[in-house]
């Protein structure tokens, strides 16, 4: 993995969209550590829109419903919950930077958030960034059963409907390769990348 270390007042939000542009994005050492770096992965991890997969169990659950699946509401509440330490991630490197560089991309209408929602209670979701054609998956959290799934799935569909042609997931996890997530070298990222960031923004 490459990474060029820069420091806060350096980075703008337009700059950050050029950097998913060329295949960079940032991160943070921790939530603690106001400083970022670029990465940019030799193998980059992807969701092929036309390949995604739904479990038998999951699409079960879909079909009962069980959460108010909601969009750009409540974005900064998404961004605090993927913040938060949970069993399997104790530490995260969602920094006050990184939320500062979003929130502005969510008002230039760039970042979005998919939200699963009991009631008033936001349980889970997940947050990205769209340019071109292009989606760029950030993070995601669940506080119920299936909550961050169900949003992937429901991001899926969007993205499909409304014509995007790349849904790129930093790297692959195995819980991502069961929906259908496989690695790609950088070579052949970028000539996914150039075509859809080729396209004309599209509305999420």
């Amino acid at each position: 993995m490459k990474e060029t270390r820069s420091k806060q007042p350096d980075i703008t939000p337009d700059m950050l969209l050029r950097a998913y542009s060329i295949g960079l994005f940032p991160m943070a050492d921790s939530a603690d550590d106001p400083e970022l770096f670029w990465v940019e992965p030799e193998i980059r991890g992807i969701i092929p829109l036309d390949r995604f997969h739904v479990s038998r169990s999951l699409a079960k659950a879909i079909r009962r419903r069980p959460f108010d699946i909601r969009f750009d509401t409540a974005f900064a509440e998404v961004m605090e919950g993927c913040a938060q330490p949970a069993p399997d991630r104790p530490t995260t490197w969602i920094n006050d930077t990184i939320r500062s560089l979003y929130a502005a991309l969510h008002q230039m209408g760039h970042a979005h958030s998919v939200e699963a929602w009991e009631g008033d209670a936001l349980v889970g979701g997940l947050y990205g960034v769209s340019l071109g054609a292009a989606f760029f998956g950030e993070s995601m959290f669940s506080r119920r059963t299936d909550a961050s799934k169900i949003c992937l799935v429901h991001l899926v569909e969007r993205l499909r409907s409304k014509g995007f042609q790349l849904l790129d997931t930093q790297f692959t996890t195995e819980h991502l390769k069961s929906f259908g997530a496989v690695d790609l070298p950088k070579a052949q990222y970028e000539v996914l990348l150039a075509k859809a960031i080729a396209t004309p923004n599209l509305e999420f």
